[in-house]
Protein backbone atom coordinates (compact mmCIF):
# COMPACT_ATOMS: atom_id res chain seq x y z
CA UNK A 1 0.00 0.00 0.00
CA UNK A 2 1.25 3.47 -0.62
CA UNK A 3 2.06 5.55 1.97
CA UNK A 4 -0.22 8.54 0.89
CA UNK A 5 -3.03 5.47 1.00
CA UNK A 6 -1.79 4.08 4.62
CA UNK A 7 -2.52 8.14 5.89
CA UNK A 8 -6.04 8.37 4.75
CA UNK A 9 -6.59 4.89 6.28
CA UNK A 10 -5.40 5.99 9.65
CA UNK A 11 -7.19 9.37 9.31
CA UNK A 12 -10.41 7.43 7.99
CA UNK A 13 -9.85 5.05 11.04
CA UNK A 14 -9.26 7.65 13.25
CA UNK A 15 -12.45 9.80 12.35
CA UNK A 16 -14.43 6.17 12.83
CA UNK A 17 -13.09 6.00 16.67
CA UNK A 18 -13.78 9.89 17.14
CA UNK A 19 -17.04 9.79 15.83
CA UNK A 20 -17.80 6.50 17.44
CA UNK A 21 -16.44 7.94 20.66
CA UNK A 22 -18.76 11.21 20.53
CA UNK A 23 -21.78 8.84 19.93
CA UNK A 24 -20.69 7.35 23.53
CA UNK A 25 -21.49 11.02 25.20
CA UNK A 26 -23.90 13.76 25.36
CA UNK A 27 -23.89 17.27 26.84
CA UNK A 28 -26.44 17.72 29.60
CA UNK A 29 -27.62 21.04 31.75
CA UNK A 30 -29.45 21.08 35.03
CA UNK A 31 -30.83 24.79 36.22
CA UNK A 32 -31.63 25.61 39.83
CA UNK A 33 -34.47 28.11 39.91
CA UNK A 34 -35.22 30.80 41.77
CA UNK A 35 -38.39 30.43 42.10
CA UNK A 36 -41.23 33.32 41.66
CA UNK A 37 -43.48 32.74 44.23
CA UNK A 38 -47.09 33.27 44.69
CA UNK A 39 -48.23 36.61 46.19
CA UNK A 40 -51.14 35.09 48.24
CA UNK A 41 -51.59 32.09 50.13
CA UNK A 42 -55.39 32.45 48.94
CA UNK A 43 -56.97 30.78 46.23
CA UNK A 44 -56.48 32.67 43.02
CA UNK A 45 -58.03 32.50 39.32
CA UNK A 46 -56.74 30.62 36.20
CA UNK A 47 -55.66 33.41 34.60
CA UNK A 48 -53.84 34.77 37.93
CA UNK A 49 -52.15 31.61 38.23
CA UNK A 50 -51.33 31.57 34.65
CA UNK A 51 -49.55 35.04 35.06
CA UNK A 52 -47.11 33.50 37.58
CA UNK A 53 -46.20 30.44 35.76
CA UNK A 54 -45.47 32.37 32.78
CA UNK A 55 -43.14 34.46 35.22
CA UNK A 56 -41.28 31.47 35.88
CA UNK A 57 -41.01 29.76 32.61
CA UNK A 58 -39.99 32.92 30.88
CA UNK A 59 -36.63 32.41 33.12
CA UNK A 60 -36.79 28.68 32.34
CA UNK A 61 -36.89 29.34 28.60
CA UNK A 62 -34.38 31.88 28.48
CA UNK A 63 -32.07 28.92 30.61
CA UNK A 64 -33.13 26.36 28.19
CA UNK A 65 -31.81 28.39 24.92
CA UNK A 66 -28.68 29.31 26.78
CA UNK A 67 -28.68 25.26 27.46
CA UNK A 68 -29.53 24.42 23.64
CA UNK A 69 -26.85 27.14 22.45
CA UNK A 70 -23.92 24.84 24.15
CA UNK A 71 -25.06 21.88 22.86
CA UNK A 72 -27.28 20.40 25.52
CA UNK A 73 -29.14 17.92 24.50
CA UNK A 74 -31.46 17.67 27.58
CA UNK A 75 -32.22 19.93 30.42
CA UNK A 76 -34.18 19.35 33.77
CA UNK A 77 -35.36 22.10 35.64
CA UNK A 78 -36.77 21.70 39.44
CA UNK A 79 -39.78 20.59 41.34
CA UNK A 80 -42.32 22.94 41.97
CA UNK A 81 -39.99 25.69 39.41
CA UNK A 82 -43.07 26.80 37.78
CA UNK A 83 -45.49 27.80 41.21
CA UNK A 84 -43.65 26.94 44.09
CA UNK A 85 -44.90 25.03 47.19
CA UNK A 86 -46.89 26.97 49.32
CA UNK A 87 -50.65 25.78 48.95
CA UNK A 88 -53.40 23.80 49.90
CA UNK A 89 -55.22 21.58 47.97
CA UNK A 90 -57.57 24.08 47.44
CA UNK A 91 -55.51 26.83 46.41
CA UNK A 92 -53.12 24.90 44.09
CA UNK A 93 -56.03 23.95 41.86
CA UNK A 94 -55.73 26.83 39.14
CA UNK A 95 -52.29 25.99 38.27
CA UNK A 96 -53.22 22.08 37.46
CA UNK A 97 -53.99 20.74 34.32
CA UNK A 98 -54.66 17.04 33.19
CA UNK A 99 -51.81 15.58 31.99
CA UNK A 100 -52.42 12.46 29.43
CA UNK A 101 -50.36 9.03 29.03
CA UNK A 102 -47.70 9.47 26.20
CA UNK A 103 -49.02 7.12 24.93
CA UNK A 104 -51.35 9.51 23.19
CA UNK A 105 -48.41 10.62 21.04
CA UNK A 106 -49.40 14.13 21.56
CA UNK A 107 -47.30 17.07 20.74
CA UNK A 108 -48.88 19.89 22.67
CA UNK A 109 -47.31 22.94 20.12
CA UNK A 110 -49.08 21.82 17.23
CA UNK A 111 -52.66 20.58 18.94
CA UNK A 112 -52.80 22.59 21.83
CA UNK A 113 -56.30 21.91 23.15
CA UNK A 114 -56.38 18.09 22.29
CA UNK A 115 -57.26 17.41 25.94
CA UNK A 116 -58.40 20.75 26.92
CA UNK A 117 -57.19 23.53 28.33
CA UNK A 118 -52.72 22.86 28.33
CA UNK A 119 -51.18 26.32 28.25
CA UNK A 120 -48.31 25.31 30.53
CA UNK A 121 -47.97 21.96 28.46
CA UNK A 122 -47.97 23.91 25.02
CA UNK A 123 -45.25 26.02 25.86
CA UNK A 124 -42.74 23.78 27.40
CA UNK A 125 -43.63 21.79 24.78
CA UNK A 126 -42.42 25.07 22.20
CA UNK A 127 -39.49 25.50 24.19
CA UNK A 128 -38.15 21.59 23.67
CA UNK A 129 -39.65 22.06 19.95
CA UNK A 130 -38.06 25.18 19.40
CA UNK A 131 -34.64 24.91 20.86
CA UNK A 132 -34.69 20.89 19.61
CA UNK A 133 -33.67 20.07 23.09
CA UNK A 134 -35.34 17.28 25.40
CA UNK A 135 -36.90 19.49 28.86
CA UNK A 136 -38.16 18.16 32.07
CA UNK A 137 -40.35 20.34 34.36
CA UNK A 138 -42.40 19.61 37.36
CA UNK A 139 -46.21 20.65 36.94
CA UNK A 140 -49.48 19.82 38.90
CA UNK A 141 -51.46 17.02 37.63
CA UNK A 142 -55.43 16.50 37.85
CA UNK A 143 -57.46 13.87 36.86
CA UNK A 144 -61.29 13.31 38.18
CA UNK A 145 -62.50 10.36 39.66
CA UNK A 146 -65.84 9.52 41.52
CA UNK A 147 -67.77 7.39 43.90
CA UNK A 148 -67.00 3.83 41.97
CA UNK A 149 -63.43 4.43 42.96
CA UNK A 150 -63.20 3.83 47.11
CA UNK A 151 -59.63 6.39 47.00
CA UNK A 152 -61.01 8.97 45.52
CA UNK A 153 -60.73 12.24 47.61
CA UNK A 154 -64.40 13.59 48.86
CA UNK A 155 -63.61 16.93 45.86
CA UNK A 156 -63.76 14.25 43.03
CA UNK A 157 -60.47 14.55 41.85
CA UNK A 158 -57.07 13.25 42.36
CA UNK A 159 -54.11 15.88 42.46
CA UNK A 160 -50.71 14.37 41.64
CA UNK A 161 -46.99 16.09 41.94
CA UNK A 162 -45.69 15.53 38.46
CA UNK A 163 -42.99 15.31 35.91
CA UNK A 164 -42.91 15.56 32.18
CA UNK A 165 -40.42 14.77 29.69
CA UNK A 166 -40.59 16.59 26.33
CA UNK A 167 -38.47 15.88 23.83
CA UNK A 168 -37.10 17.69 21.02
CA UNK A 169 -39.75 17.20 18.71
CA UNK A 170 -42.17 18.93 21.39
CA UNK A 171 -43.77 15.31 21.81
CA UNK A 172 -44.63 14.58 25.32
CA UNK A 173 -42.84 11.21 26.64
CA UNK A 174 -42.75 10.42 30.09
CA UNK A 175 -45.02 11.26 32.88
CA UNK A 176 -43.98 10.83 36.42
CA UNK A 177 -46.21 11.02 39.54
CA UNK A 178 -44.08 11.24 42.23
CA UNK A 179 -44.97 8.49 44.61
CA UNK A 180 -42.82 9.52 48.12
CA UNK A 181 -44.55 12.63 48.97
CA UNK A 182 -42.74 14.74 51.89
CA UNK A 183 -45.41 15.01 54.74
CA UNK A 184 -46.03 18.58 54.13
CA UNK A 185 -47.37 18.15 50.63
CA UNK A 186 -50.84 17.73 52.08
CA UNK A 187 -51.94 19.69 48.44
CA UNK A 188 -51.23 16.01 46.20
CA UNK A 189 -52.10 12.49 46.46
CA UNK A 190 -50.12 9.47 46.53
CA UNK A 191 -50.41 7.32 43.63
CA UNK A 192 -52.01 4.19 43.95
CA UNK A 193 -48.69 2.26 42.50
CA UNK A 194 -45.07 3.64 42.50
CA UNK A 195 -44.60 4.14 38.42
CA UNK A 196 -41.47 2.95 36.99
CA UNK A 197 -40.93 5.64 34.03
CA UNK A 198 -38.16 5.15 31.60
CA UNK A 199 -37.65 6.08 27.69
CA UNK A 200 -34.98 5.52 25.40
CA UNK A 201 -32.82 8.41 23.49
CA UNK A 202 -29.55 8.32 20.72
CA UNK A 203 -28.28 9.03 23.98
CA UNK A 204 -29.34 6.44 26.49
CA UNK A 205 -31.88 4.85 28.80
CA UNK A 206 -33.40 7.22 30.77
CA UNK A 207 -35.55 7.13 34.21
CA UNK A 208 -36.85 9.75 36.03
CA UNK A 209 -38.23 10.26 39.69
CA UNK A 210 -38.35 13.81 42.12
CA UNK A 211 -36.87 14.99 45.14
CA UNK A 212 -37.75 12.49 48.74
CA UNK A 213 -38.22 9.76 46.44
CA UNK A 214 -34.29 9.18 46.27
CA UNK A 215 -34.48 7.94 49.58
CA UNK A 216 -36.57 5.22 48.77
CA UNK A 217 -36.28 1.72 47.26
CA UNK A 218 -39.66 2.21 44.74
CA UNK A 219 -39.13 3.88 42.55
CA UNK A 220 -35.35 4.71 42.87
CA UNK A 221 -33.46 1.54 43.45
CA UNK A 222 -35.68 -0.29 40.57
CA UNK A 223 -34.92 2.06 38.05
CA UNK A 224 -31.22 2.01 38.62
CA UNK A 225 -30.84 -1.87 39.26
CA UNK A 226 -33.73 -3.49 37.79
CA UNK A 227 -34.52 -1.68 34.83
CA UNK A 228 -31.02 0.13 34.06
CA UNK A 229 -31.51 3.31 33.62
CA UNK A 230 -27.90 4.99 32.24
CA UNK A 231 -29.34 8.63 33.45
CA UNK A 232 -31.75 9.45 36.00
CA UNK A 233 -33.63 12.93 35.81
CA UNK A 234 -34.41 14.31 39.41
CA UNK A 235 -35.98 17.62 39.40
CA UNK A 236 -36.25 18.87 43.22
CA UNK A 237 -36.96 21.49 46.05
CA UNK A 238 -34.33 20.03 48.41
CA UNK A 239 -34.01 21.59 51.79
CA UNK A 240 -30.37 21.16 53.29
CA UNK A 241 -29.75 19.05 56.16
CA UNK A 242 -26.28 18.89 57.95
CA UNK A 243 -24.29 16.84 58.45
CA UNK A 244 -25.03 13.86 56.18
CA UNK A 245 -27.98 15.38 53.62
CA UNK A 246 -27.31 18.72 52.05
CA UNK A 247 -28.12 18.17 48.14
CA UNK A 248 -24.90 17.77 46.67
CA UNK A 249 -23.31 16.05 49.51
CA UNK A 250 -26.47 13.08 49.52
CA UNK A 251 -26.87 13.04 44.90
CA UNK A 252 -23.44 12.64 44.09
CA UNK A 253 -23.13 9.71 46.63
CA UNK A 254 -26.39 8.17 45.50
CA UNK A 255 -25.26 8.13 41.63
CA UNK A 256 -21.87 6.79 43.18
CA UNK A 257 -23.32 4.08 45.04
CA UNK A 258 -25.86 2.71 42.01
CA UNK A 259 -23.48 3.18 39.53
CA UNK A 260 -26.14 5.78 37.31
CA UNK A 261 -25.65 9.44 36.18
CA UNK A 262 -28.21 11.60 38.02
CA UNK A 263 -29.45 15.18 36.46
CA UNK A 264 -30.55 16.91 39.91
CA UNK A 265 -32.30 20.60 39.63
CA UNK A 266 -32.54 22.20 43.15
CA UNK A 267 -34.94 24.90 43.50
CA UNK A 268 -33.02 27.91 45.14
CA UNK A 269 -34.71 29.54 47.89
CA UNK A 270 -31.87 30.58 50.71
CA UNK A 271 -34.78 31.09 53.11
CA UNK A 272 -35.79 27.41 52.99
CA UNK A 273 -31.92 26.31 52.95
CA UNK A 274 -32.79 24.94 49.32
CA UNK A 275 -29.89 24.84 46.98
CA UNK A 276 -27.64 22.53 45.51
CA UNK A 277 -27.82 21.24 42.07
CA UNK A 278 -25.22 19.11 39.82
CA UNK A 279 -24.67 17.06 37.14
CA UNK A 280 -23.32 13.54 39.01
CA UNK A 281 -21.76 10.58 37.48
CA UNK A 282 -20.65 6.77 39.17
CA UNK A 283 -16.97 8.53 39.53
CA UNK A 284 -18.43 11.70 40.87
CA UNK A 285 -19.43 15.11 40.42
CA UNK A 286 -19.23 16.42 37.12
CA UNK A 287 -20.26 19.90 37.12
CA UNK A 288 -22.52 20.60 40.91
CA UNK A 289 -23.16 24.42 42.33
CA UNK A 290 -23.82 25.08 45.87
CA UNK A 291 -24.25 28.74 47.16
CA UNK A 292 -26.48 29.77 50.23
CA UNK A 293 -25.02 33.39 49.80
CA UNK A 294 -27.11 34.59 45.98
CA UNK A 295 -30.32 34.85 45.18
CA UNK A 296 -29.60 33.95 41.71
CA UNK A 297 -30.26 30.67 39.89
CA UNK A 298 -27.32 28.93 37.85
CA UNK A 299 -27.11 26.84 34.63
CA UNK A 300 -24.67 23.83 35.04
CA UNK A 301 -23.33 22.47 31.95
CA UNK A 302 -21.13 18.96 31.36
CA UNK A 303 -20.80 16.04 28.59
CA UNK A 304 -21.83 12.72 30.07
CA UNK A 305 -20.89 9.22 29.41
CA UNK A 306 -24.22 8.43 27.60
CA UNK A 307 -23.90 4.59 28.81
CA UNK A 308 -21.77 4.45 31.88
CA UNK A 309 -21.99 0.68 32.37
CA UNK A 310 -20.01 -0.20 28.72
CA UNK A 311 -17.19 2.49 29.51
CA UNK A 312 -14.06 0.23 30.42
CA UNK A 313 -13.37 2.77 33.43
CA UNK A 314 -16.93 1.64 35.18
CA UNK A 315 -16.72 1.15 38.95
CA UNK A 316 -15.89 -2.30 39.65
CA UNK A 317 -18.79 -4.10 42.41
CA UNK A 318 -18.33 -3.23 46.14
CA UNK A 319 -18.72 -5.81 49.06
CA UNK A 320 -19.61 -3.27 51.50
CA UNK A 321 -18.50 -5.36 54.63
CA UNK A 322 -15.57 -7.37 53.43
CA UNK A 323 -12.85 -4.99 54.87
CA UNK A 324 -14.74 -4.50 57.97
CA UNK A 325 -16.26 -8.14 58.91
CA UNK A 326 -12.73 -9.47 58.48
CA UNK A 327 -10.47 -7.35 60.94
CA UNK A 328 -10.97 -7.14 64.59
CA UNK A 329 -12.50 -4.37 66.51
CA UNK A 330 -9.47 -1.54 67.01
CA UNK A 331 -8.98 -1.47 70.96
CA UNK A 332 -7.77 1.50 72.62
CA UNK A 333 -8.76 4.94 74.34
CA UNK A 334 -12.62 4.61 72.33
CA UNK A 335 -14.67 5.66 74.58
CA UNK A 336 -17.97 6.02 73.55
CA UNK A 337 -20.90 8.38 74.08
CA UNK A 338 -24.14 8.78 72.80
CA UNK A 339 -25.18 11.91 70.80
CA UNK A 340 -27.88 13.04 68.64
CA UNK A 341 -27.80 14.05 65.02
CA UNK A 342 -31.45 15.44 64.74
CA UNK A 343 -33.47 12.92 66.40
CA UNK A 344 -31.03 9.98 65.56
CA UNK A 345 -28.92 8.62 68.65
CA UNK A 346 -25.67 8.14 67.38
CA UNK A 347 -22.23 6.55 69.68
CA UNK A 348 -20.07 8.95 69.31
CA UNK A 349 -16.17 8.18 69.71
CA UNK A 350 -13.86 10.88 70.13
CA UNK A 351 -10.75 11.37 68.20
CA UNK A 352 -8.15 12.69 70.67
CA UNK A 353 -5.12 12.02 68.88
CA UNK A 354 -3.76 13.56 65.66
CA UNK A 355 -3.67 9.88 64.18
CA UNK A 356 -4.84 6.61 65.09
CA UNK A 357 -7.27 4.04 64.72
CA UNK A 358 -11.04 4.18 66.17
CA UNK A 359 -13.64 1.31 66.19
CA UNK A 360 -17.86 2.14 67.34
CA UNK A 361 -20.60 -0.03 67.82
CA UNK A 362 -24.45 0.10 67.76
CA UNK A 363 -26.41 -2.62 67.30
CA UNK A 364 -25.06 -4.69 64.07
CA UNK A 365 -22.92 -1.86 62.74
CA UNK A 366 -19.15 -1.43 64.09
CA UNK A 367 -17.62 1.26 61.70
CA UNK A 368 -13.53 0.96 61.42
CA UNK A 369 -11.68 4.31 60.98
CA UNK A 370 -8.25 4.79 60.26
CA UNK A 371 -6.71 8.36 59.99
CA UNK A 372 -4.31 11.03 60.41
CA UNK A 373 -4.49 14.69 60.68
CA UNK A 374 -2.33 16.77 59.29
CA UNK A 375 -2.90 20.29 60.95
CA UNK A 376 -5.39 19.50 63.97
CA UNK A 377 -6.64 23.12 65.11
CA UNK A 378 -6.88 22.79 68.69
CA UNK A 379 -10.69 24.77 68.66
CA UNK A 380 -12.07 21.67 66.34
CA UNK A 381 -13.42 17.70 67.60
CA UNK A 382 -13.92 15.22 65.37
CA UNK A 383 -15.44 11.86 66.45
CA UNK A 384 -16.17 9.10 64.52
CA UNK A 385 -19.81 7.81 65.03
CA UNK A 386 -22.27 4.90 63.82
CA UNK A 387 -26.07 4.88 63.80
CA UNK A 388 -28.17 1.79 63.07
CA UNK A 389 -31.54 1.89 63.34
CA UNK A 390 -35.11 3.59 61.85
CA UNK A 391 -34.66 7.73 60.83
CA UNK A 392 -37.90 9.75 60.67
CA UNK A 393 -40.72 10.90 63.27
CA UNK A 394 -43.90 10.31 60.61
CA UNK A 395 -42.13 8.04 57.79
CA UNK A 396 -40.01 5.62 59.19
CA UNK A 397 -37.14 4.57 57.26
CA UNK A 398 -34.10 2.12 58.04
CA UNK A 399 -30.62 3.61 58.17
CA UNK A 400 -27.18 2.35 58.90
CA UNK A 401 -24.42 5.03 58.95
CA UNK A 402 -20.67 5.05 59.76
CA UNK A 403 -19.47 9.09 59.80
CA UNK A 404 -16.27 10.53 60.78
CA UNK A 405 -17.60 13.98 61.23
CA UNK A 406 -16.78 17.61 62.94
CA UNK A 407 -18.60 18.95 66.21
CA UNK A 408 -19.89 22.16 65.77
CA UNK A 409 -17.37 23.21 68.52
CA UNK A 410 -15.40 21.81 71.56
CA UNK A 411 -18.38 20.84 73.24
CA UNK A 412 -18.84 17.52 72.95
CA UNK A 413 -22.66 17.81 72.97
CA UNK A 414 -22.57 19.39 70.39
CA UNK A 415 -21.54 16.31 67.96
CA UNK A 416 -24.54 16.25 65.19
CA UNK A 417 -25.16 19.43 65.14
CA UNK A 418 -24.48 21.45 61.76
CA UNK A 419 -21.55 22.46 61.68
CA UNK A 420 -20.53 24.63 57.69
CA UNK A 421 -16.71 25.23 58.29
CA UNK A 422 -13.59 23.92 59.43
CA UNK A 423 -9.86 24.35 59.43
CA UNK A 424 -8.49 20.49 60.15
CA UNK A 425 -7.35 18.48 57.03
CA UNK A 426 -6.32 14.92 57.28
CA UNK A 427 -3.55 13.36 55.54
CA UNK A 428 -5.55 10.48 55.07
CA UNK A 429 -8.19 8.41 55.98
CA UNK A 430 -9.97 5.27 55.59
CA UNK A 431 -13.64 4.58 56.61
CA UNK A 432 -15.79 1.13 56.40
CA UNK A 433 -18.40 -0.62 58.31
CA UNK A 434 -20.10 -4.13 58.57
CA UNK A 435 -23.30 -2.90 57.14
CA UNK A 436 -26.15 -5.41 56.61
CA UNK A 437 -27.21 -3.91 53.45
CA UNK A 438 -25.70 -3.65 49.67
CA UNK A 439 -26.84 -0.03 49.28
CA UNK A 440 -24.58 2.21 50.70
CA UNK A 441 -23.47 5.95 49.45
CA UNK A 442 -20.29 7.23 49.90
CA UNK A 443 -19.79 11.28 51.30
CA UNK A 444 -16.72 13.40 51.77
CA UNK A 445 -17.91 16.98 52.70
CA UNK A 446 -15.39 19.79 52.71
CA UNK A 447 -15.74 23.15 54.78
CA UNK A 448 -18.40 25.34 53.15
CA UNK A 449 -20.18 22.43 51.93
CA UNK A 450 -17.99 21.49 49.14
CA UNK A 451 -17.24 18.09 47.46
CA UNK A 452 -14.48 16.31 47.00
CA UNK A 453 -13.93 15.31 43.32
CA UNK A 454 -11.27 12.93 42.51
CA UNK A 455 -9.90 12.58 46.08
CA UNK A 456 -11.45 9.43 47.63
CA UNK A 457 -11.94 6.10 46.40
CA UNK A 458 -14.19 3.61 47.37
CA UNK A 459 -12.48 -0.15 47.32
CA UNK A 460 -13.78 -3.28 46.36
CA UNK A 461 -13.60 -4.63 50.06
CA UNK A 462 -15.82 -1.44 50.78
CA UNK A 463 -13.30 1.17 52.24
CA UNK A 464 -13.94 4.30 51.19
CA UNK A 465 -10.22 5.86 51.57
CA UNK A 466 -8.38 9.37 51.09
CA UNK A 467 -6.12 9.35 47.66
CA UNK A 468 -3.72 11.89 48.89
CA UNK A 469 -4.94 13.69 52.17
CA UNK A 470 -7.74 16.25 51.98
CA UNK A 471 -6.88 19.36 49.61
CA UNK A 472 -9.21 21.65 52.13
CA UNK A 473 -10.39 21.28 55.88
CA UNK A 474 -12.78 18.25 56.46
CA UNK A 475 -15.99 18.40 57.43
CA UNK A 476 -17.24 15.25 57.12
CA UNK A 477 -16.75 11.47 55.57
CA UNK A 478 -19.45 9.25 55.83
CA UNK A 479 -20.93 5.57 54.48
CA UNK A 480 -24.53 6.08 54.23
CA UNK A 481 -26.27 2.43 53.90
CA UNK A 482 -29.81 2.06 53.54
CA UNK A 483 -31.73 -1.55 54.72
CA UNK A 484 -35.23 -0.90 52.90
CA UNK A 485 -36.08 -4.50 53.57
CA UNK A 486 -36.24 -2.68 57.40
CA UNK A 487 -38.47 0.12 56.62
CA UNK A 488 -41.77 0.26 58.43
CA UNK A 489 -45.29 0.88 56.52
CA UNK A 490 -45.59 4.04 55.15
CA UNK A 491 -48.29 5.56 57.62
CA UNK A 492 -49.41 8.39 55.52
CA UNK A 493 -50.78 6.38 52.45
CA UNK A 494 -53.20 4.17 54.75
CA UNK A 495 -54.25 7.49 56.58
CA UNK A 496 -55.15 9.53 53.80
CA UNK A 497 -57.19 6.41 52.44
CA UNK A 498 -58.98 5.73 55.57
CA UNK A 499 -59.47 9.79 56.01
CA UNK A 500 -61.17 9.79 52.35
CA UNK A 501 -63.18 6.84 53.05
CA UNK A 502 -64.31 8.53 56.40
CA UNK A 503 -65.23 11.69 55.00
CA UNK A 504 -67.36 10.21 52.25
CA UNK A 505 -69.43 8.27 54.25
CA UNK A 506 -70.49 11.52 56.31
Amino acid sequence: MAPSQTLVCAAVLALAVLQALASDTFIAAVYEHAVILPCTIHKVSPDDALALMNRNMDVLEGAIKEAAQQGARIIVTPEDGIYGWVFTRETIYPYLEDIPDPEVNWIPCTDPTRFGRAPVQERLSCMARNNSIYVVANIGDKKPCNSSDPKCPSDGRYQYNTDVVFDTEGKLVARYHKYNLFRQETQFNYPKEPEFITFETPFGKFGIFTCFDILFREPAVVLATELQVDTVLFPTAWMNVLPFLTAVEFHSAWAMGMGVNLLSANTHNTIMSMTGSGLFTPHGPAMYYYNSKTKEGRLLVAELSARPRLSPNYPAAVNWSSYATSVKNYSGENKTFPGAVRRDIFTFSELKHKAGNHTVCQKDLCCHLTYQMSNKSKDEVYVLGAFDGLHGSVIKYHWQICTLLKCKSTDLSTCGQPSETAQTKFAMFSLSGTFGTNYVFPEVLYSGVQLAPGEFEVLSDGRLQSKNGTSKPLLTVTLFGRCYEKDLPHPLRSFLFLHNKKRKQL
